[in-house]
């Protein structure tokens, strides 16, 4: 099959869809506004899940015509090229190619680009354009292009390809009506697009394209498109639910590459630079720079912001006020919901008849789940802040102050952003590493993701602050240095294990950091806000599904079997039932730490998720007598709870070493679970298991032997 060495899609209009629902996919490097323009498109039309197989996040919305009728969007993740290197990249070349069964094809596609940084972002826009498909072009951030002395010549761009574009400044909803207006449209133009490729892999594109059509079912212009794609980059980063090469076309392209090899050919490098020439054509004159502009707003923050010296006070002002903020302003609605969960159980005491029912609905559901409901509002503040920081621009900033650090533990600045996100939630932290390109160093992250304090050791770090300090009033600034303690303790351990295992199991030299600092965006509230309710409603769906059944379970479990005695304390019942039973098998290990079997009651319980220690404790220790004058704080249970000397079990001693064991264990099912869809398989979940466990037992040894050799 005889090809001319060039790509040309004729600029023919396209048949109209007739009443079928169009598909769009969003597509635009990172930091290019995609979330925010898909945001404003959908609203509250979305839904957000991961494709099977690998946690790469699946955004899909809902939006509306000029006409009234539905179009779906599917918001791929960022890429800066269908060469993929990372599983995100992979994910959305996959998709756009037709290569996942979970996700059909897309027959038209949104391309956003950052204004301010036009050339860079046609490099994507220009591969896909190969594949032949309908694109509109979205001009992102005009308003930033604008400030930064930058005109361009949008109608010249437009006929150049071909395609509608669209300028447009999302975050302020401007160009969103003329976007509308131009996905309505069911006759959009293919693009004029060409560009000359090499003569000397002009003949492999044509055969693997050939194959591609015969063998793998591809259109010819999607095959013409991924001939190319897999001469640029043999196909090196597969993720779960992308469906193989057929052997006939992986046969084609290694017999050309060795082919090549012999010659000397470098045949990537060749269309790299072919398309790179293409590129460069289009952009002259395309962008023309204001002569009077000087440094950009972004530039002048970044003098204080990146600085060697200031940054760092900036960095350290910045977790802080997020810390006074997450005490501060969470105390009004936490008392708020604690009392209504409070009055909510009185009242179910009181609307029916003493029995275990009763019980198992008061203090088994109520109880259990309004304990850790009631920090709602703190884990709500800290989503809030981590998505201004993103959504700001600052993100990469941290990123960049810390590449310094890093690098002495082997990784690099791109490493702090996965571990940075794991203060929230370590689940998002270990898909942020799907921008790390380098596997070891992807690997290594993933295990020390965890030690991060996240937003569900706050419930249990805060009741044990309120017990090991005396008094009914905790002064705040106490609090929030015991917090720091735990969250630096936290963060030192995942620096010195990422230090051991680049120097052990995964050795490598720490690679090189190429990271875009986006420019500084006011936050748009309403994604923040929208972020921040996605997570609030994971924590909720948990809090109702798994800590209200563990709660149900734990209730059973320390209610029966029940006491031969009728007039047995509760004390007496938990030792009496079945979870009474197992805290006594597995107090010998945990006895050198100070714990009792009532606490290794919540750690075993509280493996499901960290905060049901808390709704375990409510139930271990919550009821003292039983009547319904039953309304005694955890806290004070807490502190009246003793050994069978008379020894009060949690001593200042014992809750400090208690928090430091929740700050290295692995106490999450749901993070060992996306250990092992992110790594495919179960060899580093349940290595990841035993080392943080074994190694918070022994942390805890030694502090909770040393405090007691010297008197505490």
């Amino acid at each position: 099959m005889n090809l001319p060495p060039h790509i040309v899609s004729p600029g023919k209009k396209r048949p109209a869809h007739g009443d079928r629902t169009p598909v769009y996919a969003l597509v635009g490097n990172p930091n290019c506004g995609k979330s925010t323009l898909f945001n404003a498109l959908t609203g509250l039309k979305q839904k957000v899940g991961n494709y099977p197989g690998v946690t790469v996040e699946k955004r899909i919305g809902e939006t509306y015509s000029q006409h009234g009728k539905p179009i779906k969007l599917i918001d791929l993740p960022g890429a800066y090229s269908l060469a993929a290197r990372s599983p995100d990249e992979a994910v959305t070349r996959d998709v756009l190619l037709g290569r996942r069964a979970d996700t059909p094809q897309p027959d038209r596609i949104l391309c956003i680009v950052d204004a301010t940084n036009l050339e860079r972002n046609l490099y994507l826009v220009h591969q896909i354009l190969d594949l032949g498909r309908p694109v509109i072009l979205v001009l992102n951030m005009m308003d930033l292009a604008k400030k930064a002395g930058l005109h361009v010549r949008v109608t010249r761009l437009e006929q150049e390809l071909g395609i509608p574009i669209i300028a447009c400044e999302a975050v302020n909803g401007r160009g969103l009506v003329e976007l509308k207006l131009a996905m309505s449209r069911a006759d959009l133009p293919l693009a004029r697009h060409r560009w000359d490729v090499p003569v000397a892999v002009a003949p492999a594109v044509a055969e693997l394209q050939a194959s591609l059509t015969d063998s793998d079912a591809r259109s010819p212009l999607v095959a013409r498109a991924e001939a190319l794609l897999l001469l640029t980059d043999f196909d090196t980063v597969r993720v779960a639910g992308s469906t193989p090469l057929s052997w006939r076309t992986t046969g084609i392209l290694e017999t050309w590459q060795k082919r090549w090899d012999g010659e000397g050919t470098d045949w990537a490098g060749s269309l790299v630079n072919s398309r790179y020439e293409a590129i460069n054509r289009l952009c002259t004159g395309l962008v023309q720079q204001d002569g009077t502009a000087g440094p950009s707003t972004s530039d002048r923050i970044d003098a204080v912001v990146v600085h060697p010296l200031w940054g760092w006070l900036v960095l350290g002002s910045v977790m802080t006020a997020l810390f006074l903020s997450i005490f501060t302003f969470a105390e009004i609605p936490m008392n708020w919901i604690a009392a209504h969960v409070a009055l909510l159980a009185t009242w179910m005491k009181g609307a029916m008849a003493p029995g275990d029912l009763r019980d198992l609905l008061a203090d088994g559901a109520i109880a259990g789940v309004g304990s850790v409901l009631v920090f709602l509002p703190q884990i709500l503040i800290l989503f809030f802040f981590v998505g201004l920081l993103e959504s700001t621009g600052y993100m990469a900033r941290a990123a960049f102050i810390m590449d310094r650090l890093m690098s002495r533990v082997g990784l690099n600045g791109k490493s702090f952003i996965p571990l940075l996100s794991s203060y929230a939630c370590a689940i998002p932290g270990i898909m942020a590493t799907r921008t790390i390109e380098d596997p070891k160093d992807r690997l290594v992250t993933i295990l020390v993701a965890p030690l991060m304090s996240c937003s569900a050791r706050l419930p249990v770090y805060l009741v044990l602050i309120a017990a090991l300090l005396p008094g009914d009033a905790v002064p705040m600034l106490t609090e929030v240095g015991i917090m720091l303690l735990m969250y630096a303790l936290g963060t030192l351990g995942a620096f010195g294990f990422a230090w051991l295992f680049k120097r052990t199991l995964l050795k490598g030299a720490p690679p090189m950091m190429i990271l875009e600092l986006p420019p500084y965006r006011l936050p748009r509230l309403r994604d923040v806000v929208l972020q921040m309710l996605e997570r609030a409603s994971l924590f909720l769906k948990r809090a109702g599904t798994i800590i209200l059944g563990i709660s149900i379970v734990l209730w059973f479990l320390t209610t029966y079997p029940k006491h031969p005695d009728p007039a047995a304390t509760a004390t007496q019942q938990i030792a009496h039932s079945f979870a009474g039973r197992a805290g006594h098998l597995l107090e010998p290990t945990i006895k050198p730490l100070g714990f009792d079997w009532r606490i290794g009651i919540g750690l075993i319980t509280s493996f499901a998720a960290r905060e049901v220690f808390v709704s375990s404790m409510g139930v271990v220790f919550g009821v003292e007598e039983s009547n319904e004058k039953n309304t005694t704080p955890l806290r004070e249970a807490l502190r009246k709870a003793a050994w069978p000397d008379g020894a009060p079990v949690f001593t200042a001693l014992v809750c400090l070493t208690l928090m430091i064991y929740y700050v290295f264990a692995m106490q999450c099912m749901s993070t060992v679970a996306v250990v092992k869809r992110e790594t495919n398989t179960w060899r580093w979940p349940l290595f990841q298991i035993a080392y943080m466990t074994g190694s918070a037992w022994l942390v805890c040894f030694v502090v909770y032997q040393t405090g007691r050799a010297l008197g505490y």
